[in-house]
């Protein structure tokens, strides 16, 4: 599957913990990366060669990428599971 025209979600929605071109420190979950596009939603460096790998296995996928409502809810909700200090995570103590 391509990504969906007008979307940019998964641009939004993750954090990125590896340096991007032009955000050397990540980018934070939902934080708008500085290669969105804000009028097309489409990132402007993808398929250079400094398209951040991190970026490159991630791939659209019907039910994620159903719309971009379901894409932000989807990616949102799998950013908070998936947190260190998110509901998904134990703490030392295994509690």
């Amino acid at each position: 599957m391509e990504c969906k025209p007008n979307c940019g979600a998964c641009c939004v929605a993750i954090s990125i913990s590896s340096p991007i071109p032009g955000m050397p420190q990540g980018k934070p979950a939902g934080v708008a990366c500085v290669n969105l596009d804000l009028e097309r939603l489409t990132c402007r460096i993808w398929g250079r060669d400094d398209y951040p790998e991190v970026c490159r296995r991630f791939l659209p996928c019907a039910e994620i990428c159903a719309s971009r409502e379901v894409a932000m809810a989807t990616l949102t909700a799998l950013e908070i599971a998936t947190a260190p200090d998110g509901p998904g995570r134990r703490g030392r103590d295994g509690a």
